[in-house]
């Protein structure tokens, strides 16, 4: 599936090249999609020297954390959850520790620490593959609660808002919040039917109600501080929570007798192999939508959905957002910078600029995070994981869109 999707991008590019040269006589549009090429491998490369570091710190906290049996502790809590929706993974393997780690930095925003977490739980659970070039089930499932997954505090959206002159940049919180919870439940849904997972099961139901339960409370607490206040207090929480997780891996690890030191630099070694491996696999998405922008094939989408919906007679004030939305499956850095254009252009407290804040803060780089979790990993064949993964942005999508007219329209 990913390599088809991969060819569409580079042949519709093509195409939408040849219509702009040819049809509208932009003749410099294939010079900007051949620049594209370029600076997307340079990218793609500094992306991956970039990693380096972060990946050879946390795996090498990860190894002093496992060997001290702390992860395994700390996966008990979810183990009974992780075991029901990926039935794959033995109860007390250490597939659940990593994921686990992944999910709660995903949920804190804190990306940076999420992404070796998300490469070290593919890896464990690549050591249960019976085929080493085909996702498993499981494998499918994790990469769908990533790519959809909630984050509670989305501080860079705020931060744009207020740079952007938006009199409330928080208020957008919320119906970010409905969205990406939203994303998240329906790509849960999705993968369980294809797996033929029971939804129904009473610890599903019990831990879904219980995440909703904090949810809620979270976002009634959040609801109500200032933008200054807000983005303080969960900085500082984010911060907090990561600092102490540090130390107390290390001190608990020191407590047990471990050379925490030794068991530290073990572990980071693998941080190099691992972000030298994901260069290829960064290198083919990143260029295939580098000149899908560049050719101006989304304008041509955006531009067909204006259309449409104007001959349906419904309000499509919604249309101007929506170049946000099509681009943050592609490229992270592409959304923010149409979310900042979009709020340039029709200002940061209208519909449009609203809406695609809520957009930018509720959808995750969908096609970036398979590339590197497949490259992390070696695997060719994704299965469902795009078709997933994709179901579960159009879900997240059409809820900011929905909750946007509520909020703001």
């Amino acid at each position: 599936m990913l390599h088809l999707i991969w060819l569409v991008f580079i042949v519709g590019a093509f195409l939408a090249s040849v219509y702009q040269a040819f049809v509208l006589g932009h003749l410099n549009t294939f010079s900007e999609v051949m620049s594209a090429i370029s600076s997307m491998a340079t990218t793609s490369v500094d992306i991956a020297i970039g990693l380096i570091g972060v990946l050879a710190f946390w795996l090498g906290i990860f190894q002093v954390a496992e060997s001290s049996g702390l992860v395994g502790k700390l996966a008990k809590a979810l183990a009974p959850f992780l075991c029901r929706i990926m039935p794959e993974i033995p109860r007390h393997h250490p597939a659940h520790g990593s994921i686990t780690m992944n999910i709660s930095a995903n949920l804190l925003g804190l990306d940076n620490a999420a992404t070796p977490f998300g490469i070290k739980a593919m890896q464990d659970m690549q050591s249960l593959s019976t085929k080493t070039d085909t996702l498993t089930n499981a494998q499918i499932m994790f990469l769908v609660l990533n790519t959809s997954s909630v984050t509670l505090f989305p501080i860079a959206v705020f931060l744009y808002r207020a740079e952007q002159g938006a009199l409330q940049p928080t208020d957008v919180f919320i119906p970010i919040l409905l969205a990406t919870c939203a994303s998240t439940f329906a790509g849960l849904i999705i993968t369980c039917l294809i797996q033929r997972i029971n939804l129904f099961n009473h610890i599903i139901l019990f831990y879904m109600a219980g995440l909703f339960s904090i949810l809620g409370a979270i976002i009634l607490y959040f609801a109500q501080l200032s933008s200054q206040a807000m983005g303080e207090q969960s900085s500082f929480i984010a911060n907090f929570l990561l600092f102490t997780f540090i130390v107390l891996v290390l001190v608990v690890g020191w407590r047990k007798g471990l050379n925490v030191y030794d068991l530290f630099i073990e572990g980071a070694k693998k941080g190099f192999d691992v972000a030298i491996s994901i260069i290829p696999y960064l290198l083919a998405m990143l260029i295939a939508i580098g000149m899908l922008r560049a050719s101006g094939l989304l304008d041509v989408i955006v531009t067909m959905i204006a259309n449409g919906v104007s001959v349906l007679g419904v309000d499509s004030r919604f249309v101007d957002g929506l170049p946000t939305a099509l681009m943050k499956p592609l490229s992270g850095s592409g959304a923010r910078a149409l979310m900042v254009e979009t709020m340039q252009f029709h200002g940061p407290d209208s519909f449009a600029g609203r809406l695609a804040s809520v957009l930018q803060g509720s959808t995750e780089t969908t096609f970036y995070v398979l590339a590197v979790y497949l490259g992390a990993v070696g695997v060719k064949y994704s299965r469902h994981a795009v078709g997933c993964c994709l179901a579960a942005d159009v879900a997240g999508i059409s809820t900011a869109i929905v909750v946007s007219y509520w909020f703001f329209g």
